[in-house]
């Protein structure tokens, strides 16, 4: 009997220190059992749509570029292409943060499933390069946590945003706390931005942490750059 009340103890202990163990990696950086899911998850991401050579553009869209004179003409008219074609949980593109040592594949939609796999485009959004808002939403504590140091991004901090067809340099304007209702985050505003969007506080997702960040510069990629060119 006595054996078996200290091994009982045992037990409790040593389940004790691991949920110890995890409250303190979950609240010093993230939760450790979906980091793992969403590795998996990341692993298996469908990534056509991060080249050319895997999704190549049909005869009639190469015929669309090919009537088309300018960089900028070029990379609207693929911004509507991709986002008419690529499908929820799909990637779309690599964000990066500078300052935050951070790269992450991003994909289209916001859904559980597709956050699950990192940060996810608002599909209500355009693509870059239509000169309106685009939107991206991230964890903070779980599924990596790409997110989790949204709040340490300053003014004129660099965020990098490539796509196939081009890439978009954004500078830092600001950030807010919002409420998760406040849509007026996603609209135009007459000019090219980009809005990260994550819950606030950590662990809570009572408010939404937004940042905005205009964009600064734009370089065409592939078939946006050289008229005609498939890029491979």
């Amino acid at each position: 009997m006595r054996r078996l009340v200290r091994d009982f103890s045992l037990v409790l202990m040593i389940s004790g220190a691991l949920l110890l163990a995890d409250a303190a990696v979950t609240l010093l950086w993230q939760e450790p059992l979906t980091a793992v899911i969403a590795l998996i998850k990341r692993d298996g991401v469908d990534k056509r749509f991060l080249s050319y050579c895997r999704a190549p553009l049909s005869g009639l869209e190469l015929r669309g570029l090919q009537a088309l004179k300018t960089e900028q003409q070029r990379i609207a008219y693929l911004a509507r292409q991709e986002r008419k074609e690529v499908k929820t949980g799909q990637a779309i593109g690599v964000l990066q943060m500078p300052r935050l040592g951070a790269t992450y594949t991003v994909v289209q939609g916001t859904d559980d499933a597709s956050l699950q796999k990192g940060p996810g485009h608002y599909p209500e959004t355009p693509f870059p390069g239509l000169g309106d808002t685009v939107a991206i939403a991230g964890h903070r504590t779980t599924y990596l946590a790409p997110f989790r140091n949204i709040n340490q991004l300053r003014p004129g901090d660099r965020i990098v945003l490539t796509l196939r067809y081009a890439q978009f340099t954004y500078k830092v304007q600001y950030d807010r706390v919002v409420q998760p209702t406040a849509w007026w985050v996603t609209h135009n505003v007459g000019y090219e931005r980009l809005v990260l969007s994550a819950c606030n506080p950590l662990y809570s997702a009572a408010q939404r942490i937004v940042t905005f960040a205009r964009v600064q510069s734009v370089l065409p990629l592939g078939p946006s750059a050289v008229r005609g060119h498939t890029a491979c």
